[in-house]
This record gives structure tokens, C-alpha cells and sequence, in this order.
């Protein structure tokens, strides 16, 4: 594991990692990521491992709203949370388009998504192919970290690279909904507020 701060070069070359099924950490405005490519399954299934979670499917980052668009069914209140809060810490689950492996899914048919405020993630996913795997550099359970120093104390050698991008402004976990059913369901408190999510779907 090698702790390198998020240049460009740097972040071309955790890129070229993932898509060799390399496990990289890297900074998000909420807390700091660790992802991999979501299409190779060992990757997936070890940071499943690493993170000592084995219940819940992988959430994915994607650079924008078209390469969500491309994993995810959007419907009409995903259209309008997406156009209102991304980029931006707010997770939408929603039917899943693509075929990833049970180490992503864990058997269920949605995935969460969401499109980061942060130019690193955003450029890490564009760079790795469009989507990549963003689950919190923490073990399940456990507080988030929001630097790379304590994202390399938590994970260790169980990580390919980390990309030091300073500490993470916001501190706390996204906003996740759950939109795929009848009526929309919140899943996780974070920054985004169910008010600031009503007055969008309620106007």
C-alpha cells in the first residue's frame, strides 16, 4: 500500500490500478471512498472482506448523471433529485441495468449511486471506465476516516493505493434513498435533509 497525493498523474495511474482489479482509497466531500472496478468480481469480493461486510450491496460513484443513467433505471423522482443535488452527497437506490457480480450485489436487484462533489472521485471514475465501486475506507461498523493517514491506519496493506487529497470537508456519510419502490424510503441520515428531499418531490 502507498499513500501519494491526488494528482493528475497519480490519479491516471489508481485509474490504470482499478482496471487491473486493484483496491484504491480516495477522498470524497463527505468521507474518503475505497473502490474498485464493480465488473471484477475478485476486486469487489475483496474489498467485501477487507471491509468485513457481507450483507449489503457496493454502492458505485459514477463521473456524471449519463454514466448513472447507464447501471441504474432512473425514474421521474430520480431525474429530479439528480438535476437538484448532484454532484453532490446524495445516494439514489434504484433498479439495476447492468449485471455485476454477487460480491457487488449481494442478490439484490438495485443498486445506489451517486455522483460525487469531489474533482478526484469524479476524474478517478471517468479515468476507470465511467463507474467505479465507492464504499466508505472504514471497516463495517466503524467510524468513517476522513484522511488518507487514517484510512491507511484502518486498512493497511489491504489496500493497492491511496490518494491523499486532504481531509474530506464534510465528515459525514451521504444521504442514501432508496427510490425504487412505490414511494421513496430513506435509507441513511446525511448531509442532504429529508426536508431538503421533500421539497423536491413535494414542491
Amino acid at each position: 500500500m502507498k499513500v501519494v497525493p491526488a494528482t493528475e498523474e497519480n490519479i491516471r495511474r489508481a485509474a490504470a490500478l482499478i482496471k487491473l482489479g486493484n483496491i484504491v482509497v480516495y477522498p470524497t466531500e463527505t468521507v474518503y471512498g475505497i473502490g474498485c472496478a464493480p465488473k471484477i468480481p475478485e476486486a469487489a469480493k475483496r474489498i467485501c472482506y477487507l471491509k468485513g461486510r457481507a450483507d449489503k450491496h457496493l454502492p458505485l460513484a459514477c463521473s456524471d448523471v449519463e454514466e448513472a443513467r447507464r447501471v441504474v433505471e432512473f425514474n421521474p423522482a430520480a431525474e429530479r433529485l439528480a438535476e437538484r443535488f448532484w454532484p453532490g452527497p446524495l445516494m439514489l437506490v434504484l433498479q439495476s441495468k447492468v449485471d455485476y457480480s454477487i460480491w457487488v450485489t449481494h442478490g439484490a436487484s438495485t443498486l445506489g449511486v451517486r455522483v460525487p462533489d469531489h474533482e478526484v472521485s469524479r476524474e478517478l471514475a471517468r479515468l476507470s471506465g465511467g463507474v467505479i465501486v465507492s464504499t466508505s475506507a472504514n471497516k463495517s461498523g466503524e467510524p468513517p476516516t476522513t484522511t488518507a493517514s487514517e484510512a491507511a491506519e484502518v486498512l493497511g496493506d489491504g489496500v493497492d493505493i491511496i490518494l491523499d487529497g486532504g481531509r474530506s470537508p464534510g465528515g459525514i456519510a451521504s444521504t442514501i434513498i432508496d427510490l425504487s419502490g412505490t414511494s421513496p424510503w430513506v435509507l441513511r441520515k446525511g448531509p442532504i435533509t429529508v426536508d431538503q428531499i421533500k421539497e423536491v418531490l413535494m414542491p
